[in-house]
């Protein structure tokens, strides 16, 4: 009598999770099309690029790292999108990338994109992780990146999204060599969806302010501790 093999859950099925939220919050923020590339890159260390880099630590039942590195025509685009969803006025918005504004905002998304990726690593894989708040910097020369992930044996991967103006940002994910297998059957909960944040910040007619401060003092003193 035959067996089933065993359904098994690795770094790229982690990172096609990641891609899916990322792409699910942004589109639901800005209401434009956010795709990313079926093809992924292996990358030996991870790396905040210019102009906007910002990446967040989750550690839990694993460990591991997220930088999205915006480059500035990507981060405005994907701004002023979600501040006219919200029901901004244009004459109201941050008219360059290195406003704190636009820090505060991208900080944020990031926040609802780590976020969902942890709701569904819950459902997904009944284990349980926390992530400390995004560090944005707009950053004029590459940065590597390794602060405090903790991995013993490191896998790391860059995936290419675009914007519906065909404008590029890079995700990279680093993460503990892992594999979940399952072993019995569950039920996964209800999806959750981010549509109810963003609806109710609407209806408030701001913003949803942002998890990290994006302020010059805090990235300054992020600077300095990277030795920058």
């Amino acid at each position: 009598m035959s067996t089933q093999a065993p359904v098994v859950f690795g770094t790229e099925d982690l990172l096609k999770t990641l891609c899916n939220s990322v792409s699910r919050v942004l589109t639901t923020a800005t209401q434009q099309p956010i795709r990313y590339s079926g093809m992924v890159q292996k990358i030996g260390k991870t790396c905040l690029k210019p102009d906007i880099g910002c990446f967040v630590l989750f550690d839990g039942g694993f460990s591991g790292l997220v930088v999205l590195n915006f480059s500035a025509q990507a981060a405005m685009e994907l701004y002023e999108s979600y501040m006219l969803n919200m029901g901004m006025a244009r004459e109201d918005l941050a008219v360059s990338y290195t406003s704190d504004e636009v820090s505060n905002v991208m900080g944020e998304l990031m926040n609802q994109m780590v976020g969902d990726f942890t709701s569904r690593v819950e459902r997904e894989l009944q284990t349980h992780i926390t992530q400390n708040q995004p560090k944005m910097l707009v950053i004029n020369k590459q940065v590597t990146l390794s602060i405090g992930a903790n991995l013993d044996n490191p896998e790391a991967r860059r995936v290419s999204f675009f914007t519906g103006k065909s404008n590029t940002f890079y995700l990279e994910l680093a993460v503990d060599r892992t594999e979940f297998i399952k072993i019995a059957d569950f039920d996964t909960e209800e999806d959750r969806d981010p549509d109810a944040l963003f609806a109710q910040a609407a209806k408030s007619g701001q913003p949803v302010q942002a998890a990290a401060d994006g302020g010059e003092s805090d990235n300054q003193r992020l600077l300095d501790s990277l030795g920058m």
